[in-house]
C-alpha cells in the first residue's frame, strides 16, 4: 500500500514538473518584448474614492509621462473626503487632465463597474490604459512601454503590478510571492495563447474591445472582478499581448495585515467561479497539484517510508520548482520572494486551503 502511495506521489511529481516547465516555461524562458515608441492615442483612466492623498502623488507622475499623445481621466466614485476638491484642482493645473464624478444610484450603488463605464465613455482617446489611484508607475516611460504591444491585432495588453517591499517582513514576501505566481499564470497561459485575467492595476486595451462586448454587461450584477472577468471574457490568442519589461511596472502598497490579504484573496477566488469553465479547470488543477504533493509527502515521511529513495524525489521537485519561480522572479524583479520557496510555498498551501474553505463554508460573502 505505502509503494502504491509513493508511486501516487511520483506521478503527481511529474505532473506538477509538466505545468511548471510546459506552461509556466513559456513565460520564463520567452524573450523580453521589443518596445518601440508608438504614437497612439491614450486614455489613462485612475478610479479613486476616498483617495485624496494618493490621487494627489500620483498624477504629477502621470503627467510626466514620455509618451507625445495621452490624457488623464480621473473618475471620482462618489467620494465623501476632500478627493472632489484636489481633482478639481489637478483639472485645472493641468490640461490633459479631466475629471468625471460618479454620484451613487439606485441600480448601480458603489459600483466600481458602474463608475468605470462612465470613465470608459467619457475618454476622448482610442487606447485605454489603466491604474488604481494607489498605484504608480516604475518610470516616466511606464505608459510608452505599455502602448508600444499595441498593434493592428493586439487590442489587450496584460501588464505586471507588483507590490513595494516591506522590509523584515514575512507576510509582505508571501505576499509578494503569490502575486509572482499569479503573474506568471497569467503571463505564461496568455504566451500559450489563452489568456484568462488581467490586473486593473496595470491594464490596458482598445475602447472598441470594450463596447464590442457591453462593457461588463454581463457580469454588472458581480460586485468584484471588474478587470478579471472582462479580461476572462474579452482576451483570446489573437487580440492579448503581454507587457513586463520592468519600466512598465505599476507598484502599490500590499495589505498590511494577513486579515486584509485573505479578503482580498476571498474577492479573487470568489471571481475566478464566474470564469470560464476551462479558465476554471487549468488554475485549479495547478492548486490541486500543490496541495496533493504535500499531503502525500506528509504521509510518506509520517509512515517512513525509504528515506534513501523519498528523500531525493523530493529534493529533485523542490530544486527544479525553485530553478523555474527563480527566473520568473528575477523577470518580475522578485528575486527576495523565492529566497525561502520550499517554506513559503508551504504557507501558500495552507493559505489557499484556508480561503478555499472559508469561501465554501460562507453563505454569502460580505463584500456582496
Amino acid at each position: 500500500m505505502l509503494e502504491i502511495t509513493f508511486y501516487v506521489f511520483i506521478g503527481i511529481i511529474v505532473l506538477q514538473l509538466a505545468y511548471y516547465l510546459g506552461i509556466f516555461g513559456k513565460f520564463i524562458f520567452a524573450a523580453p518584448p521589443q518596445v518601440t515608441q508608438k504614437k497612439l492615442p491614450v486614455s489613462v483612466l485612475v478610479l479613486a474614492k476616498n483617495n485624496a492623498d494618493k490621487v494627489k502623488d500620483l498624477v504629477p507622475k502621470l503627467v510626466n509621462q514620455n509618451y507625445p499623445d495621452f490624457e488623464i481621466v480621473l473618475i471620482d466614485n462618489a467620494s465623501s473626503d476632500e478627493s472632489i476638491d484636489i481633482m478639481e484642482e489637478l483639472e485645472l493645473a493641468h490640461n490633459n487632465v479631466r475629471l468625471v464624478k460618479v454620484e451613487n444610484n439606485e441600480a448601480f450603488w458603489g459600483s466600481k463597474k458602474y463608475a468605470l463605464t462612465l470613465g470608459i465613455k467619457a475618454a476622448r482617446k482610442e487606447y485605454l490604459l489603466f491604474i488604481d489611484a494607489d498605484c504608480e508607475p516604475a518610470s516616466n516611460d511606464w505608459l510608452m512601454h505599455m502602448a508600444s504591444q499595441f498593434t493592428m491585432s493586439k487590442t489587450i495588453v496584460l501588464g505586471f503590478s507588483a507590490y513595494r517591499l516591506v522590509k523584515n517582513s514575512l507576510l509582505n514576501k508571501l505576499i509578494r510571492f503569490d502575486a509572482l505566481v499569479n503573474a506568471t499564470q497569467r503571463f505564461a497561459w496568455a504566451k500559450l495563447g489563452s489568456p484568462f485575467s488581467g490586473d486593473g492595476r496595470n491594464l490596458a486595451y482598445k475602447k472598441e474591445e470594450f463596447f464590442k462586448r457591453n462593457g461588463f454587461i454581463n457580469h454588472m450584477n458581480i460586485r468584484t472582478g471588474e478587470d478579471a472577468l472582462f479580461i476572462n471574457e474579452a482576451a483570446n490568442s489573437k487580440n492579448t499581448a503581454v507587457c513586463y519589461t520592468p519600466e512598465s511596472f505599476t507598484y502599490s502598497d500590499a495589505p498590511l495585515s494577513f486579515k486584509s490579504w485573505i479578503l482580498d484573496k476571498r474577492k479573487a477566488a470568489y471571481t475566478t467561479t464566474f470564469f470560464k469553465t476551462s479558465d476554471q479547470v487549468k488554475l485549479k488543477v495547478f492548486t490541486w497539484l500543490q496541495g496533493l504533493f504535500f499531503l502525500f509527502m506528509t504521509l510518506l515521511i509520517a509512515f517512513q517510508f525509504n528515506w534513501m529513495v523519498l528523500v531525493p524525489v523530493i529534493a529533485f521537485r523542490y530544486l527544479l520548482c525553485w530553478i523555474i519561480m527563480a527566473q520568473s522572479a528575477a523577470k518580475l524583479n522578485e528575486k527576495d520572494t523565492v529566497y525561502w520557496f520550499p517554506f513559503i510555498e508551504i504557507m501558500l498551501i495552507f493559505t489557499q486551503l484556508y480561503v478555499f474553505a472559508v469561501n465554501l463554508l460562507s453563505r454569502k460573502a460580505h463584500w456582496q
